[in-house]
């Protein structure tokens, strides 16, 4: 046992942490948002102080993250050339630091997809190695260890960091920085694109999974090891993924001989503390050095070299307006209070598809977006994501004392919500909306004249609720016949929207993440007709909920549902039938819930096509619905506890797979089975790799082509 960290201290607490030479010159932010003017106008050495100051601090989040990769100095250089590349259009200069970082985390997050596929495509098992799991083997592992002298519990603190998830991964990096005193709680929060409210939830999930993995560890070095656990191992190839950490966690809290294991942690934060940050490696700070004076590469580095050889441009006036041309590309800059050019933010489609599958900006576009006041119509054969052209227009830098039109425009949602009339469209501009107060949509529109909600085009309008009252619901509605598409929700302290007591709307391309309760909430009486089309939900309490109410004709298609705390889709409570069909449901607490809510239900709720996979709890839960479900081609893989649990129902069931849950399947004595396979083994299907599945959607918003858990 290391006793360095015992003292157990908060980091509000503890002594002053030892910062690196280099990060301690960090700029005053006052200084900074100058430098970052100044850098903007054109000042070469101002931008070269700003890569001075900011080089430590990514160097050592991607350093931690990526846990001995060998390629920590290209992405550490990738990641710098993004934040030079997208400085002249990065709008609030007080801000540097935490967009640096974003772009930082979002570099790791394209680095972790192409790594997971590259592995993916490994030929054949690799041999287990039970005597070191954990062993970091490359340059920056080996830096890291010599240099923090870990020992003890901080030893296997690393090693424990090791068995996180690349997204835990990522975020213990930047709460590493946090607790040496170089990351604000702030900083942080916007670097994970939340709420500094929800990041602390983050990081406390992050920190149970971290604990976990050190008792894992413990217990399998143990001498000697439990007999149990012996027998666990000996079917694990020593590749740790999500499933395998989850299997050895849920063993050393449930097994008596190994619960020990979980005793006298010392906090990771006490142990991080008065640990010196890794210094930045001469070799590179040379290297960017050079990039920056003669704006080309010493060494060609791939697609980092295309983008180096661009900087070469200086600032130039161009009818009165400052710009900088950057390899032949003119873009706007602005000084002092002067207003930023007209700009738009455009939401291009990644060629790599994320782990999340969320659709966001990039960090350098975030709140770009000011409507343009050109009227050239575009080609007629052009589709969008959005509408094309609307009565209403919403922006972030509007104003609700405007006329509402595209060139002027309305600030907040509030507004156009309480102008608009049967028949009409809102289409809201790209960019980031943070409004104080809960919006209100009450007007309904009719059969024959719908009311339309939407992006403008194909940008990507945000609306994030971080900064409305405690417990509030981000939007609620009680208008009917409305079109909701192509918008965007995120950390609402509560619900995100909820549709009380309306019918006949059709919500689809939405995506919500992040949110202190669902992403998007049917409920009341009356709730009838409504279709929820080609939607993600995810990084919440829960995701989609059509609960507490009554009413006929409600649909679920192509929606996605993960890394929510709870029930992916839940249908608690909800006393008349629901269509689900051609559904995902992946890594929440149970993926579809068919009843609850405290209730004692009959519903006959019909499920089709849909898929749950790698849940903790339950891949499909009837959770207390004793009617007669009727379940047909669903798919219930990896999930934690039960595949199929309806213990009570009188369910129809037909063509349903069960494969590698815990207990595929638990059934009532009067379940009707056809064709059913229950505990089936991996060769049924095609693939058993989620990344196409939990990739991008394909351009018209239906779900992603896959073979993952097709069979054969």
């Amino acid at each position: 046992m290391d006793g360095a960290g015992g003292t157990g201290l908060s980091p509000a607490q503890s002594p002053e942490p030892t910062h690196s030479p280099e990060l301690a010159h960090s700029p005053e932010p006052a200084r900074q948002a100058q430098l970052v003017r100044e850098a903007q106008a054109g000042d070469r050495a101002a931008l070269e102080q700003l890569v001075e100051a900011c080089l430590p601090l990514i160097y050592n989040i991607v350093g931690r993250s990526l846990k001995g990769s060998s390629d920590v100095d290209d992405l550490v250089q990738d990641t710098m050339v993004g934040i030079i590349h997208g400085l002249p259009e990065l709008r609030e200069a007080g801000r540097f630091r935490s967009w640096a970082v974003t772009i930082a985390y979002r570099r790791l997050q394209e680095h972790y997809r192409r790594r997971y596929r590259n592995l993916l495509r490994l030929p054949g098992p690799r041999e287990p190695d039970f005597t070191d799991v954990a062993d970091p083997g490359a340059d920056f592992a080996e830096r890291t260890v010599t240099e923090l002298a870990l020992k003890g519990q901080r030893r296997e603190l690393a090693e424990a960091a090791r068995w996180l998830e690349p997204n835990d991964r990522q975020i213990f990096s930047l709460w590493w920085q946090e607790v040496a005193g170089e990351l604000s709680r702030a900083e942080l929060a916007a670097a994970l694109e939340t709420s500094p409210q929800h990041a602390a939830v983050r990081l406390q999930r992050m920190r149970e999974r971290l604990d976990g993995s050190r008792a894992v560890l413990r217990a399998l070095s143990a001498v000697p090891r439990c007999p149990d656990l012996g027998k666990l191992v000996k079917g694990w190839d020593g590749q740790v993924d999500s499933r395998w950490r989850k299997r050895l966690a849920r063993h050393t809290r449930d097994c008596t001989q190994c619960r020990q294991y979980s005793r006298d942690l010392v906090r990771p934060e006490a142990l991080l503390q008065g640990v010196a940050l890794i210094t930045v490696p001469a070799a590179l700070l040379a290297k960017l050095s050079g990039m920056l004076q003669t704006g080309t590469e010493a060494t060609p580095l791939g697609p980092v070299s295309a983008v180096m050889q661009s900087l070469t441009g200086k600032a130039v006036v161009v009818g009165g307006a400052a710009v900088i041309t950057l390899g032949g590309i003119t873009y706007p800059l602005w000084t002092g209070s002067a207003p930023p050019p007209p700009a738009q933010s455009i939401a291009p489609l990644p060629t790599a598809p994320p782990p999340s599958i969320i659709r966001s900006p990039t960090p350098e576009a975030v709140s770009l977006s000011v409507p343009p006041t050109s009227t050239t119509k575009p080609p007629a054969s052009r589709s969008y994501v959005g509408v094309a052209a609307a009565d209403f227009y919403v922006a972030p830098n509007g104003s609700d004392d405007a006329a509402g039109t595209r060139s002027d425009p309305f600030a907040s949602l509030n507004k156009a919500a309480a102008e608009i009339e049967p028949g009409q469209t809102i289409a809201m501009r790209g960019g980031t909306y943070r409004p104080s107060e809960p919006i209100e949509i009450r007007t309904s529109g009719t059969e024959r004249q719908r009311i339309t909600l939407s992006a403008y085009r194909d940008e990507i309008p945000v609306i994030d609720f971080g900064g409305i009252p405690s417990e509030e619901w981000g939007i609620t509605q009680t208008g009917d016949f409305w079109t909701v598409r192509s918008l965007e929700f995120r950390n609402a302290p509560s619900h995100a929207y909820v549709c009380d007591s309306c019918n006949d709307n059709d919500f689809r391309r939405l995506v919500a993440r992040n949110n202190a309760g669902l992403g998007l909430l049917l409920r009341g009486e009356g709730t009838s007709r409504n279709e929820v089309v080609d939607s993600d939900f995810s990084g919440g309490h829960g995701g989609l909920g059509i609960m507490y109410g009554d009413g006929l004709g409600n649909q679920v298609r192509g929606v996605r549902t993960y890394d929510n705390d709870k029930d992916g889709v839940d249908l608690g409570g909800f006393t008349s039938p629901v269509a689900v069909r051609e559904s995902w449901s992946f890594r929440n607490g149970n993926g579809f819930t068919l009843g609850g809510g405290g209730t004692e239900l009959k519903v006959a709720h019909v499920l089709s096509g849909n898929s749950a996979w790698d849940n903790s709890g339950i891949g499909f839960n009837e959770e207390g619905n004793s009617g007669s479900p009727e379940l047909t081609g669903n798919t219930a893989f990896g999930n934690d506890v039960t595949g199929f649990y309806l213990p009570t129902a009188s369910a129809v069931l037909s063509r349903n797979i069960a494969v590698a849950n815990k207990d595929d399947a638990a059934l009532s004595p009067t379940a009707q089975e056809t064709e059913n396979i229950w505990d089936a083994g991996t060769s049924v299907f095609v693939s058993v790799d989620p990344s196409g599945a939990e990739g991008e959607r394909r351009k018209n918003g239906r779900l992603p082509v896959t073979h993952f858990l097709e069979r054969f």
